[in-house]
């Protein structure tokens, strides 16, 4: 309950889903979270905004500022750096959790997609790591990790959706660059990927609810991410994490409980072989 005790957590993304449940579970570990999304007020057709998410971490026993941030736009993401420090005066783990998708191949991927999955997986990742830096640096034990896939250059995952694996792995090579640029700082920069599809709003629009039944439960990937957190450092860094890989670590051989469906054996995610 006190790993992260007087700790400051920036995560983009944070109004549903994964980030979400990643903020509340490091919440159960009494960090400060500045929760940062473009939902204020609920949206028509996803559930979720910064607000409920602020209301729940408070119930867990952290602390939260809801923060209104677009990563498209720098000046917001400055701004919200600022008021995390004025409000917390530290920033100590950075989580890039926002993210776009669209599976379309490129006949069918329009500018506007395009643009959207760059601008946010790709410079809003880029963009939010250089404004927390400052601060990281000054931290104990710093973390940054990006939600995005190991580097798998195998053709199969670039010929259905370019522009998406393209945009992903733009926030994979900062993991890769900035865990060797951050080195001389002690600060650990690492990825993190599901194993296995996880139960978001996007797996059930991308394929209704069989595709939900065969999927993973958002605690999987917020229990291994704390895992990353309880190592130092300085000495990991440059990783390309699963959920289960790090799960597997600690101990655990069941999955079941983390099966929306435990009947159902579970999708492989994008990009694990």
């Amino acid at each position: 309950m006190t790993l992260l005790k007087n700790k400051t957590v920036f995560i983009t993304g944070a109004s549903r889903g994964i980030g979400k449940e990643i903020a509340c579970r490091l919440a159960q570990e009494g960090a400060n979270l500045a929760l940062c999304a473009k939902t204020k007020t609920p949206h028509p057709k996803l559930s979720g905004t910064i607000d409920e998410t602020a209301e729940e971490v408070e119930k867990l026993g952290g602390q939260a500022l809801p923060l209104v941030v677009d990563v498209r736009f720098e000046e917001q993401i400055k701004k919200a750096v600022e008021k995390t420090i004025e409000t917390f005066s530290s920033i100590d783990i950075l989580i890039n959790n926002a993210s776009a998708i669209s599976l379309t191949n490129t006949e069918e991927t329009s500018p506007k997609s395009y643009d959207l999955m760059f601008d946010i997986n790709a410079r809003g990742t880029y963009f939010t790591s250089q404004a927390c830096l400052p601060f990281l640096k000054k931290s104990n034990n710093p973390h940054i990790i990006n939600l995005s896939p190991p580097l798998n250059m195998k053709g199969v995952w670039f010929e259905k959706h370019l522009a998406y694996t393209m945009s992903k792995y733009c926030m994979s090579m900062c993991v890769l660059g900035l865990s060797h640029e951050l080195k001389p700082h002690s600060i650990g920069v690492n990825a993190l990927w599901p194993k296995t599809i996880i139960a978001t709003a996007a797996i059930k629009h991308l394929g209704g609810e069989k595709m939900l039944q065969a999927a993973r439960k958002p605690s999987i990937v917020s229990d291994a991410l704390l895992e990353i957190l309880k190592k130092d450092a300085k000495s990991c860094s440059g990783n390309f994490f699963t959920d289960e890989e790090l799960l597997k670590e600690k101990g655990v051989e069941n999955f079941d409980s983390y099966a929306v469906n435990p009947k159902i054996k579970p999708l492989n995610d994008l990009y694990i072989s």
